[in-house]
């Protein structure tokens, strides 16, 4: 993964570099270097931070129809 497509991604599932590698327990250094100096963004990344925003987006959902009484 490029380090701008990294970047685009956290922004979207409200991260920063700091609060990713700390939700993660993380070093924030080596997050902090991914995308630097030949070191790559780890594989696993893109789809993590993929599946958590769909996550919060399915969550959101779940609550709007919670409040409309649709369903429980």
């Amino acid at each position: 993964m490029e380090k701008d497509n990294f970047k685009l991604l956290l922004k979207k599932a409200n991260f920063n570099k700091r609060t990713f590698s700390e939700h993660l327990g993380l070093k924030y250094q080596s997050v902090n270097s991914w995308g630097n100096n030949g070191r790559n963004v780890p594989y696993w990344v893109e789809s993590w931070l993929n599946l958590y925003i769909d996550n919060n987006k399915c969550k959101k959902i779940k609550e709007m129809l919670k409040d409309t009484g649709v369903c429980q």
